[in-house]
């Protein structure tokens, strides 16, 4: 069962809902699910037709995704289900947002997936007004954070997630937890509307540390959940030490929160890869 001493909500990174269960079996609960097109794409039933060579119509590969939150959400119903749009570096924000809308029917936990990207916010900005609740994920800096904040300010907290992915910052040689803890600091001087998702978590260290940090919310792959629930669902206390090995360490930077989002400068080279896997592998599906 949930820890006592554990304030942040755990969510499952992840496509198939038989591994939701195996997750709240063994860990006795569940606070949510992030679900991607990579994720979607690993879904044994996905593999499995692709094996038949038989791959979906774009309805059907909808209708798949949307059977597949659904069945998450019945497993998790006061769980928020992060469901992502198809977003590559040519869609319109008016695309993605009407993706989005759609998507936010399908279930009633629903959280809308928009990349950290300028028609990303574009969509997230006018989501938040239509009263959708947003995760903007492949963030992967403290100004794409201002700049979330900022676009959807007015927002009532739950209704919007940033995901900092931190474990694509470890590849480039960088220390991704730094920027989960200088979003945490930054966002210090707000007013809290923007909930923090630790994000791309590769190992167990990596949940731990966020845990340490008080990352509002932490999404994790089944091996990691697996792994942290065998051990017993330990809380780090004050005399852990995260070790970022030889990864570069990155820098805090003092920003205004108070400034319109087109101010910041929100472009890494991270996002638009992110989004260029993403849809690829959406595309893979897809006939």
């Amino acid at each position: 069962m949930r820890p006592k001493q554990l304030k942040t909500k755990i969510f499952l990174d992840g496509g198939d809902p038989q591994e939701t269960k195996t997750i709240i079996n063994l860990l006795g609960f569940l606070d949510g699910q992030t679900t991607n097109p990579t994720l979607v794409s690993k879904n044994p039933e996905a593999r499995q037709r692709l094996e038949r060579g038989e791959k979906f119509s774009e309805k059907e590969i909808f209708r798949f995704y949307h059977n597949v939150v659904s069945e998450i959400s019945v497993l998790i119903p006061k769980g928020s289900i992060s469901i992502e749009v198809y977003a590559d570096r040519s869609t319109s924000a008016e695309k993605m947002l009407q993706q989005g809308k759609e998507m936010f029917s399908w279930i009633p936990n629903a959280q809308i997936k928009f990349p950290t990207s300028k028609e990303g916010l574009r969509a997230a900005e006018q989501a938040i007004k239509e009263g959708i609740r947003i995760n903007m994920t492949l963030c992967f800096s403290q100004e794409q954070a201002a700049a979330v904040y900022a676009a959807t300010r007015g927002a009532k907290r739950g209704d919007v997630y940033i995901s900092p992915f931190i474990g694509r910052l470890d590849d480039k040689g960088e220390n991704g937890m730094d920027v989960i803890a200088h979003i945490i600091k930054m966002y210090q001087q707000g007013d809290g509307h923007v909930e923090v998702l630790t994000a791309s978590v590769r190992e167990i260290d990596h949940l731990l540390y966020a845990l340490k940090l008080g990352s509002d919310i932490i999404t994790a792959p089944f091996k990691v959940l697996k792994e942290w629930g065998e051990k017993g669902l330990p809380i780090p206390g004050d005399d852990y030490v995260y070790n970022p090995g030889t990864l570069k360490s990155i820098t805090f930077r003092e920003i205004d929160l108070s400034k319109d989002w087109h101010e910041y400068d929100i472009h890494h080279e991270l996002t638009d890869k992110g989004m260029e896997q993403f849809s690829a592998d959406w595309n893979k599906l897809v006939r």
